[in-house]
């Protein structure tokens, strides 16, 4: 009897551990579920290029129905998963079928965080994680004329520019000191709002919604110090919450996450999880560190192979490095490693030209490199941070280091070290 992978899960990850398990050499049935309509889509350009027209519906397939054909991948759509039977090793489906497998992976991601106020269910009010999302918000963008963003972070930032190049008027309220605050350095959060502000865009920082109020046809945003926000749309980028209640109903360990090994492995020997849904201790954090989620399509991809090794037998740790990016306007930011509690750093570039990089060291060692329009700046960091270049911040500073060279010998040092 042949054997089964079941992945619930239709997005990056799953349908990532779906190709490498058959990739490499899995010839048993396949099946992934998918709780929405589409196949497997990019979810990055829905608060970009889709949003602004610049991207149209049929470019966001991951891959075609060939492909699913040719790797012999079934896929079902709009299915949801409510419980899983470990002892007996079945999953049951909304509709009460049940479904046996021998492994099983859970890629089941992430939900928006709902705004918690009077007035939050207002039908001006969107949110920007599905594409059922991006059309609702991008039909009503054709008619609005102001809007209020609420959340500062990459999706909040990245709405707020698309809706600005739609000619709306547009207002980011964020309830820290500054933007980006929980995901970038002061110095990328200063040169993201200047570049925001010169586009029109206005900021209410550190500022808390209480309420909503329907104005006729208009919505009135009431912040925490008394001021109202009359706008016709509200886009509410507040972050995200991991689906576990699947993993947790089953008695899988679950902490801010689906705890995972280094083997993308649950405590469940059948069972792994990748993507938004998952908590791992990553390899370059501290000792004794927590287990953490990382949301990002490389964090999904690359987690998700390794999931997949697991899956047909092979022991391949996740090693990789941590790299994101963020498209506003014209401008490309683009984020190697993690730079939280970095204690130097180093810039190279022009800040002055909008094209520079900055470079974090920790106790004299890189963590992690922002650059701004300099992508070959990250190509390189992402090497040095992989092969653990051994550069501090005084090395850096020499006029005469020539960061491509070392970084292309330091990985071939690190290659002959470990063969």
């Amino acid at each position: 009897m042949k054997r089964k992978l079941v992945i619930v899960g239709a997005s990056y990850a799953g349908l990532q551990i779906a190709a490498s398990a058959r990739e490499a050499g899995y010839d048993g049935d396949i099946l992934l579920i998918g709780d929405e309509p589409d196949a497997p889509y990019q979810r990055p350009p829905l608060s970009k290029g889709f949003l602004t027209g610049g991207f149209g519906q049929e470019r966001l397939p991951l891959r075609s129905q060939a492909y699913y054909d040719e790797m012999q991948i079934q896929w079902m759509p709009s299915t949801r998963a409510v419980r899983i039977d470990r002892e007996r090793k079945e999953l049951e489906l909304h509709g009460g079928a049940r479904i046996a497998y021998d492994h099983l992976a859970l890629t089941t991601g992430a939900r928006v965080r709902g705004l918690d106020c009077e007035g939050a269910s207002h039908n001006a009010v969107h949110y920007l994680r599905d594409l059922r999302d991006a059309k609702r918000l991008v039909e009503h963008a054709q008619t609005a004329r102001r809007a209020v963003v609420v959340g500062g972070g990459y999706i909040g930032l990245e709405a707020a520019a698309s809706l600005r190049q739609k000619g709306l008027s547009v207002t980011v309220v964020e309830s820290e000191p500054r933007v980006l605050a929980r995901v970038a350095s002061p110095s990328i959060s200063a040169f993201m709002q200047r570049l925001h502000a010169s586009r029109g865009v206005s900021f209410a920082l550190g500022r808390k919604v209480v309420a909503l109020h329907d104005m006729a046809g208009e919505v009135a945003v009431e912040l925490d110090d008394g001021a109202r926000l009359l706008c016709d749309l509200v886009v509410v980028g507040i972050g995200v919450v991991p689906n576990t209640e699947l993993a947790a109903g089953c008695g899988l360990e679950v902490a801010g996450g689906i705890i995972v090994d280094a083997y993308a492995r649950t405590s469940d020997a059948s069972i792994v999880a990748a993507g938004d849904c998952a908590a791992f201790v990553p390899y370059w954090a501290p000792a004794g560190s927590a287990a953490c989620r990382i949301e990002s399509v490389q964090n999904a991809n690359d987690m998700a192979r390794t999931a997949a090794a697991s899956v047909v037998g092979r022991v391949e740790p996740y090693r990789a490095v941590p790299w994101f990016w963020s498209d506003q306007y014209d401008q490309k930011l683009q984020m190697a490693g993690v730079s939280t509690g970095f204690s130097d750093f180093a810039v190279r570039g022009s800040v002055e030209e909008g094209k520079f990089s900055l470079f974090y060291f920790r106790d004299d060692t890189l963590v992690a490199v922002d650059s701004i329009n300099r992508p070959q700046d990250h190509m390189l960091a992402r090497k040095l941070l992989a092969s653990g270049a051994r550069l501090g911040i005084k090395e850096f500073n020499d006029p005469a280091l020539d960061l491509k060279v070392f970084a292309n010998r330091d990985v071939s040092v690190a290659r002959d070290a470990s063969s």
